[in-house]
């Protein structure tokens, strides 16, 4: 599964993902990053998300689409400049006056998908709208998310936003 998960390019990737640096992060968190996603993040340390794993299949509308959400990018564990990771969680939950405790996995500054830690335990994955303050549950668990993962052109073009999946964050 990880080697046809990332796309090529360097786009919002961070340095090889090491022991030391999960340990900081997961203090700085104050959790457990689900063993899924570290294994992702081992192979490469975030990025662009291939074509055929962009999308997530929704059972309810959302505010980016009727029947799914976008996942085009995985952000990954660093401080490389000019790219968001993980570590900005705690900045951008309280800029878009986000729930807690969530960590943020990708997401535009107006919608976001998160581990959702608030039930305890292993997280699950949920899709948050920060404009109309909404959320929708996506998947129990990382590796339920990972496992549903499907291409963006199943699906017709968003609703809101820009037509484009990848909008960032400028800073």
């Amino acid at each position: 599964m990880t080697e046809a998960f990332w796309a090529e390019g360097t786009y919002g990737v961070q340095p090889p993902l090491t022991d030391e640096a999960v340990r900081e992060a997961e203090a700085l968190l104050g959790v457990r990053l689900p063993d899924a996603l570290l294994d992702l993040l081992r192979v490469q340390n975030g990025g662009t998300v291939v074509g055929e794993r962009s999308a997530f299949p929704t059972t309810e509308r959302t505010s980016w689409a009727p029947g799914h959400v976008p996942f085009d990018s995985l952000m990954g564990i660093g401080t490389t400049d000019r790219a968001l990771s993980l570590l900005d969680t705690p900045y951008l939950v309280q800029e878009w006056g986000l729930p807690e405790p969530v960590v943020l996995l990708t997401g535009d500054g107006h919608t976001w998908i998160a581990l959702d830690y608030r039930a305890g335990g292993e997280p699950s994955v949920v899709w948050l709208d920060a404009d109309d303050e909404s959320e929708v549950p996506l998947a129990p668990d990382f590796r339920t998310f990972l496992d549903g993962l499907v291409p963006a052109e199943r699906f017709e073009q968003p609703t809101k936003g820009s037509s484009e999946v990848s909008r960032r964050v400028s800073g």
